[in-house]
Order: C-alpha cells, then sequence, then structure tokens
C-alpha cells in the first residue's frame, strides 16, 4: 500500500493576556521613542528589545528557526483597534496617516527580529521595510501583492533572487471577508531519486515579479552610490528578464530540501522534456500539498521562505477603506551575505 501523504498545518502560538499586556507595554514605551516606526535607529532599537519579548514567544519563534520542520507558524493574540488603524490604502504608499499603524508595525518588527534581520528591496515600494498589502485597482488582475481578483499563484518570494528571503512576515490588519492565505510545504513532498536529482540541476528559468518592473518605482535618480547602485539595481532586473540564467529548484540536503519555485514566471525548455516532466511533478506534488490560512485581525503569519511557497485566494475589493490589509517584512538571517548590495553595514536596502 502506499504511504499516506504528510500535509503539513501550521504551528499557532497564542498569546496569553499577561503576555499581551507585556507586549503592549513594550510597544508603548518604543514609540514614545519613534512615533513612526521607521528609520534605522527603530530598526536597530527593535533588534535589541526584541530579547524582551515574552520568554515562551521567544522560544517558539527560535524553535521555529532552529529545527526547521515547520514551514508556517503564526502567532494569535495582539489586538488590531481597527479605528485607530485607519482606512485601508489603495496600494501601497497611499497610507493618508503612516503613523496610524506603527503599533501594529513594531509587533511585526518585534516578532521578525527573533527570526532574523529585516530588509526591503530598492526595486519594490521604493525601498521600505514594512510593506504594505492591499489591493490597488491598476493591479486587479496582476500577479503582484496588490491584486484582488485573481487567484495570486502559490510561490517562493523573490524566487528569482539569489539573495530571497528566509522568511516573510504577515500581519493582518484587516481582513472582513476571511479572505485565505495559501501556502504548501516541502514536508512531507514525495518524489522520485531521479526527479530529485534533475530539480538540483541548472535547467530551469525564473524570472522576475512584475513587483520589480520599473513603473513601479520612482523614476528619480538619487545622486552619488545610492544613484549608482539603483541603476545597476534596475539594470539587474533588466537583465533578468532579457537574459535570465538558469538555476536548480531544490538545493540543501537531497532528502529534506530548499526550495526555489514561482511557477508563473518560469520557463522550462521544450528542449529540455526531462526538466519539463521534473518541474511538473514538483508543481503537482506541492499543489497536493496546499493548504489554506485565514488571518484575523492581529495575526502575525511566517512564511519559511526556503521550505514552503504561499498564495492567496481572490477576492472582491470594494476600495471604500475596508478592504484587507496586511503590513509584509522579508527577513534574512544573514544580512552580511548582501554587503555588495547596500549602501553601508548598517543599511537594510538591498539594490
Amino acid at each position: 500500500m502506499p504511504h499516506a501523504q504528510l500535509i503539513e498545518e501550521p504551528a499557532v502560538f497564542v498569546l496569553d493576556k499577561r503576555e499581551a499586556a507585556e507586549i503592549a507595554e513594550l510597544i508603548t514605551w518604543l514609540l514614545t521613542a519613534f512615533p513612526h516606526a521607521e528609520g534605522s535607529y527603530f530598526h536597530h532599537a527593535v533588534t535589541l528589545h526584541s530579547h524582551d519579548l515574552p520568554e515562551r514567544l521567544r522560544s517558539f519563534l527560535l524553535t521555529m528557526r532552529s529545527q526547521e520542520n515547520v514551514a508556517a507558524f503564526a502567532i494569535s493574540g495582539f489586538s488590531v483597534d481597527d479605528g485607530v488603524i485607519g482606512p485601508t490604502p489603495h496600494g501601497w504608499g497611499s497610507q493618508p496617516d503612516p503613523s496610524s499603524t506603527s503599533a501594529e508595525i513594531t509587533w511585526l518588527s518585534l516578532c521578525g527580529s527573533v527570526l532574523g534581520d529585516l530588509f526591503g528591496w530598492a526595486t519594490q515600494q521604493d525601498g521600505t521595510i514594512v510593506h504594505d498589502i492591499a489591493p490597488a485597482r491598476q493591479d486587479e488582475h496582476s500577479q503582484v501583492g496588490s491584486s484582488s481578483s485573481e487567484l495570486l499563484w502559490w510561490h517562493t518570494e523573490e524566487a528569482f533572487h539569489p539573495l530571497k528571503c528566509d522568511y516573510l512576515g504577515l500581519l493582518c490588519l484587516r481582513n472582513p471577508g476571511r479572505v485565505a492565505t495559501t501556502f504548501a510545504s516541502m514536508q512531507g513532498v514525495e518524489l522520485p531519486v531521479k526527479t530529485r536529482e534533475v530539480l538540483f540541476e541548472r535547467r530551469f528559468l525564473i524570472l522576475p515579479d512584475d513587483s520589480h518592473l520599473t513603473q513601479h518605482y520612482d523614476q528619480g535618480w538619487p545622486a552619488g552610490k545610492e544613484g549608482r547602485l539603483l541603476a545597476t539595481a534596475r539594470e539587474r532586473i533588466d537583465r533578468m528578464n532579457r537574459d535570465p540564467q538558469r538555476v536548480a529548484l531544490l538545493s540543501g540536503d537531497f532528502e529534506s530540501p530548499y526550495l526555489s519555485v514561482d511557477p508563473f514566471y518560469m520557463k522550462v525548455g521544450d528542449d529540455d522534456p526531462e526538466a519539463h516532466e521534473a518541474f511538473h511533478m514538483l508543481c503537482d506534488a506541492l499543489e497536493r500539498q496546499l493548504r489554506e490560512i485565514v488571518l484575523s485581525p492581529g495575526m502575525v503569519l511566517f512564511i519559511d521562505n526556503y521550505r514552503a511557497v504561499h498564495g492567496r485566494k481572490p477576492f472582491r475589493a470594494r476600495y471604500d477603506g475596508t478592504d484587507r490589509w496586511l503590513k509584509r517584512i522579508n527577513i534574512t538571517r544573514d544580512l552580511r551575505k548582501s554587503r555588495a548590495y547596500r549602501m553601508a553595514s548598517d543599511s537594510r536596502v538591498i539594490y
């Protein structure tokens, strides 16, 4: 008889009342010094004071980080005041008062800092560290976070880039339609040895996703080193679109591999039927693993970007200030490896 396939469910940590009160007090204290919850000094302080989070929560996050046996994990029990955060913006960069969500940004950043260092992309949302994920009318039918009407296909975040994040963090501010986030883990995926061998070889093309295209970031050119880095970053993205290099989809341990895949933005040559078959076997296996989690306000979901893919179910956006709204962060376990792509050693923006 065939073995039953292991389907992974997300691990969920629930804050108790005492822990929630401690966290609220810590956030209030931090916001007396950093009311807008942004900037290098803020992120330094958040990294330092992430050690002041309740011990039980820190233990949970560090266990997820070290053991790598759960690819999606969530934290619930944090309260979001729907009246204070203000209306859902129309896409990114249009929040009327960014400080209205300073407490929520601080909460997400504290949790993320236990797992690693937060960072942003110069070619995505103008280099901001904490992103807004909210529907934009012009992106309704696209494959970016600000889409709505279309299914957001499951994918590895920035699968095309060698500096992709280790973890993706999502904090729900508002989700009135109970729109589901989807995810699938490599845990339990069973593939023939030959198929795995093919997937470990550089035989696949992954293009940059549309959120990094030129029209999605400002056209201004800063002076000096920043301008040179930005020009190089834009050229790099253009080159990845024009002449992508072949990559492997699996890496690391052969029996428990890491994953980089983004089917919507991938090409597999017709001249390589073996790679084509292996790719589709991987996609079919992940599709069978696909699960849903509905985020509620205050809930944080972390996806291990090396061990799982994620996506989102379609929904109908109203653009009336009450639509689904998330905050998103990228986390790396080793910021140093991107030093050649950042302005300074303490900079968190990758060009």
